[in-house]
């Protein structure tokens, strides 16, 4: 029996912020569906070039009293990296959390602000450590 990704969905509070937080990522709109009837948008987040690896950010148009929550029963989002110091510092200097900060240089958590975690992989082996990132603690969890 085959089975193929297709993609994963979550909840957001404020689309536009999340749309915006995911474009910092470097992902990219790729389809939209407003449904009238069930009062909810679908937008779909791919990386340049890898439209089969959406994320579905679903928001009802009536609010989400839930949003955002911080329980665990989703765990992660995660994304491979060209190069983890430069992304993190464009995530920083927008004003986005480094969680934990990719003090290895290889691994790195930032969460969006309806409080999903997301993974950072280096693409490769790990890069050499340097500051700040080295002796940067992590901040809240991730």
């Amino acid at each position: 029996m085959k089975i193929r990704y297709l993609h994963t969905m979550v909840r957001v509070k404020d689309l536009e912020k999340s749309i915006a937080f995911y474009k910092l990522l470097g992902l990219e709109e790729s389809q939209r569906m407003d449904n009238e009837g069930g009062r909810f948008t679908l937008v779909f987040m791919a990386p340049p070039g890898q439209p089969d690896c959406p994320i579905e950010l679903t928001y009802n148009w009536d609010g989400d009293d839930g949003l955002p929550s911080d329980s665990r029963h989703f765990g992660h989002l995660a994304y491979r990296v060209e190069d983890i110091y430069k992304l993190c510092q464009h995530l920083q200097d927008n004003g986005i959390v480094i969680n934990r900060p990719p003090r290895d240089g290889h691994m790195a958590f930032v969460r969006s602000p309806d409080n999903i975690s997301i993974e950072l992989l280096q693409e490769g082996d790990a890069l050499p450590q340097v500051e700040p990132w080295a002796s940067m603690g992590n901040t809240g969890h991730w």
